[in-house]
């Protein structure tokens, strides 16, 4: 066990990576938390149809994510290489994909949104599913305007990070933060002589704060312009060396093509929690929320572990790689302890805060508890898929990660909700247990060292 545990120094580094996106995230999903209580005050059905929108912006957000990750792997071992117009052309990349995603992002939904809010109401009084739907489609024509400057925030603070700084993004975060809190207050509800808009003014809110953060960020590269070398003459041309494009087109994809599907399940997992009842769909969206306000422990760890790992690699220092990235994993699982028993003390507290039924807020407690349970096992899971696509293997993650949901969950929470008469807590706990299988393979692929390779060495 003491071959997992690091010196002072390593903490140090590790904490200054570390805390600053989970400041950011903490913040970011507590005002989350904070724009769900307050929709939530509005009724059952509007926070119903917010929370369905949100999860198609869920699936365009990793869509992001999924596609800058994989140019992120050549990105932070370009600068452990030392390698600044490595680090350039990366960031072309990014600026080239982002584009192209906002606008197929900005299409469908506009197309089709409807139709995919409909998806989700399937089961309820008619009365209820129309105006949950009449809230969704609100809420949707709003938030569609966030789409562009969340995708240049995405392409500009994940460089940041991969060059270690992670204190602006999470200050732009945290002023985007209190810009929304604050919009919500006088848009949804009317204050200030503002008009009372609803949830068409939480997505206001959602969209200037966007926008804020958008500003901060990019002003801020391009001033530190010797701090931030790979924006020197970055807009001249977008063009990227063809060998470049090819080998992250080659290394992303998997990453692109995973978070898509990983996404499309997890939207699919929820409709599927939508045929047993309105009150599930509701339950599920406050049990949510919560979790995403306390696994910003390990969501950082995996971050800071894929920036350390993605590092070392890049400088050829292999063995002190897999060392860090042990001794990330345990700290991760530590810390995630003490926040799931935090979780759980608080577990019966937070429903209490929505405007819902009895019923709802029952189902919520035990979902969160449930959730809670099972986090240390998703933090080693998600340090360790960190860990692994730091070194570019990117086809095992794939196989590892959306392979696994498609071809075991997904099929398996199908067959038990429609063809099962279990309890939905059952089948909610049934199906998250089915992470510990990922787990145990996450452990062997780790061990094993398959992730240790150079990517841009000449």
């Amino acid at each position: 066990m003491r071959h997992l545990i690091g010196t002072r120094q390593f903490y140090k580094r590790l904490l200054l990576l570390a805390v600053p996106i989970m400041i950011q995230n903490a913040i970011t999903n507590f005002v989350g938390f904070l724009d769900n209580i307050m929709v939530g005050q509005l009724g059952t059905e509007p926070m119903s149809g917010v929370a369905i929108v949100n999860q198609l912006i869920f699936v365009f957000n990793l869509l992001v994510f999924g596609g800058l990750s994989g140019a992120g792997i050549f990105g932070a071992q370009f600068y452990g290489h030392g390698d600044h117009k490595g680090l350039r052309d990366t960031f072309r990349f990014k600026i080239l994909f982002g584009m192209i995603i906002a606008v197929v992002a900005f299409v469908i939904l506009i197309t089709c949104g409807e139709s995919l809010i409909r998806l989700y109401l399937t089961s309820g009084e008619e009365g209820n599913l129309q105006q949950t739907f009449q809230y969704g489609k609100e809420y949707l024509m709003v938030i569609l305007l966030e789409i562009i400057p969340f995708v240049i925030v995405q392409i500009y603070a994940s460089t940041l990070r991969e060059t270690g700084q992670t204190i602006l993004p999470m200050v732009a975060g945290i002023v985007a933060v209190f810009v929304n809190l604050a919009g919500n207050y006088v848009l949804i509800f009317g204050k200030f002589g503002a008009p009372r808009m609803g949830v068409a003014g939480a997505a206001a809110a959602t969209v200037l704060a966007r926008i804020v953060e958008c500003a901060i960020v990019v002003i801020w590269t391009h001033h530190k312009r010797e701090q931030n070398q790979f924006v020197n003459g970055v807009y001249r041309s977008l063009r990227v060396p063809r060998r470049l494009a090819l080998d992250i087109v080659k290394k992303g994809s998997p990453l692109l093509v995973n978070e898509a599907l990983w996404s499309a399940g997890i939207a699919l997992v929820n409709q599927c929690f939508s045929v047993r009842g309105f009150t599930v769909v509701a339950a599920t969206n406050i049990s949510s929320t919560i979790g995403n306000l306390f696994n910003v422990v390990f969501i950082a760890m995996g971050s800071a572990v894929a920036i350390m790992v993605g590092q070392q690699l890049g400088a050829g220092e292999f063995e002190r790689a897999k060392d860090t990235a042990a001794k990330v994993i345990a700290f991760s699982v530590f810390c995630t302890v003490i926040t799931s028993l935090l979780m759980i003390l608080l577990s019966g507290v937070f429903p209490g805060l929505y405007n819902t039924t009895g019923e709802v807020r029952d189902m919520a407690g035990a979902m969160i508890r449930i959730t809670a349970y099972l986090m240390p096992m998703q933090a080693f899971l998600h340090a360790a898929y960190f860990t692994i696509r730091s070194g570019g293997r990117t086809v095992i993650t794939f196989l590892f990660d959306s392979g696994f949901s498609w071809c075991v969950a997904i099929p398996f929470i199908y067959c038990i909700v429609h063809f099962t008469g279990l309890p939905v807590l059952v089948i909610y706990t049934l199906y998250y247990s089915l992470d510990f299988i990922k787990a145990a393979v996450g452990f062997i692929l780790f061990r094993k060292g398959i992730w240790i390779q150079n990517i841009v060495a000449d």
